[in-house]
């Protein structure tokens, strides 16, 4: 049986590693994918393209826009001393928010009057003009505080004194970057491509070419069958996952505080999952063309259903129920707390154990789905 297995190994291995696109393929387009995802999903705010319009062109209206440029958030695309020019450049979608400084704003300011600028938002994107508007407003009482005329500031302190002081912190991800938290998810997501669509084209491909004849005349048994087709797969995955993982930590500065053993554990197990679905999908296609397709209506929706991009619990109690058939939701949380929080198998047991009964359910209907002869 072993030797069958071999030979099986050895064929499949032959026949994917023996075309340079495919290899390229295999071992290539992940690091692409993660290295163009890992800086193209974020949900950081910065370098917000922006509009201003000081009528007052004095040295602190000047100072402000300054400490707006200085922040980092903020970027100047535009200066113009016409206030209808804002909603100009914000109808073409070349400023995102514009800073409108009205005359009069110094003297405000040096007499202790409230002094009142006014920023106008694209709302087309709630996130980013959300984002845009915290900023600016936080950087403006910071400015006021520090500009407003001392015995003004004195009485507002007075007025504002309070016997709470709120000191936050974040742990796990101390400076809050997004890529500490997408990157891993990216990693989930191309090994689930890879796998699902290398494993789909298996025993479809055999169907094809007309090989399938060939091995059905050979003592090889449905089970070696299998074993032989998926565990190739398996090991180009396994590779995959390491390499993706040290693009992950190399050069994104992701920081891995758990176990490397652990989560390649969590890994294997995810690919029983997807490998059993890829098998499925696999045993149910007539053509490679039919086996893709059914892939990709696979894949979409896991990705979505997953909270790789939206938070679970934000979805209909339908779809949230959906979810715990998905395998990628469980390796998420696996992979997230691994890289990020440390977690062991103790917190993590029941993703696990979830990913295990996926893997063993999935593959067990594939294989009795499988049949050695021609459908």
């Amino acid at each position: 049986m072993w030797e069958r297995i071999y030979r099986m190994l050895v064929k499949e291995f032959i026949q994917v590693l023996r075309d340079p696109r495919m290899k390229a393929l295999i071992f290539v387009m992940p690091v692409i994918q993660l290295i163009m995802f890992g800086y193209a999903v974020t949900t950081d705010v910065d370098h917000i393209k922006t509009a201003v319009c000081d009528l007052d062109k004095s040295p602190q209206s000047r100072a402000l826009i300054e400490r707006f440029t200085a922040s980092g958030y903020f970027t100047v695309v535009d200066n113009t001393d016409r206030p209808e020019r804002l909603g100009e450049l914000l109808d073409r979608s070349k400023a995102i928010i514009g800073i409108q400084i009205n005359r009069g704003f110094a003297d405000d300011l040096i007499s202790g009057r409230q002094a009142v600028i006014q920023t106008i938002i694209d709302g087309t994107d709630s996130n980013t003009g959300t984002v845009a508007m915290d900023y600016a407003q936080r950087i403006t009482q910071e400015f006021s505080k520090e500009r407003a005329a001392p015995i003004e500031l004195t009485q507002l302190a007075q007025e504002q004194a309070s016997p709470i002081e709120l000191r936050s912190r974040a742990w796990f991800n101390p400076d809050l970057k997004s890529r500490y938290y997408n990157v891993p998810g990216v990693i989930a997501v191309v090994v689930l491509l890879i796998s699902l669509l290398l494993t789909a084209m298996a025993i479809v491909r055999e169907r094809e070419i007309g090989t399938m004849e060939q091995l059905m005349v050979t003592p090889i048994r449905s089970f070696e069958l299998i074993l032989g087709k998926t565990l190739p797969f398996v090991l180009i995955s396994f590779i995959d996952v390491l390499v993706v993982t040290a693009i992950g930590v190399n050069w994104f500065n992701v920081p891995i505080h758990g176990s490397l053993g652990l989560l390649l554990f969590g890994a294997g197990l995810y690919l029983m999952s997807t490998i059993g679905i890829g098998l499925f999908i696999s045993t149910i296609s007539q053509t490679q063309q039919q086996a893709l397709m059914s892939s990709f209506f696979f894949y979409l929706p896991a990705v979505l259903l997953s909270g790789f991009m939206f938070p679970i619990s934000n979805m209909p109690e339908p779809a949230q129920w959906l979810t715990y058939l998905n395998p990628l939701r469980y390796f998420l949380i696996i992979i997230r707390d691994i890289f990020l929080k440390g977690s062991g198998l103790e917190i993590l047991w029941p993703q696990f154990a979830a990913l295990a009964v996926l893997g063993t359910v999935l593959l067990l209907v594939s294989s009795l789905r499988f049949q050695k002869r021609m459908v």
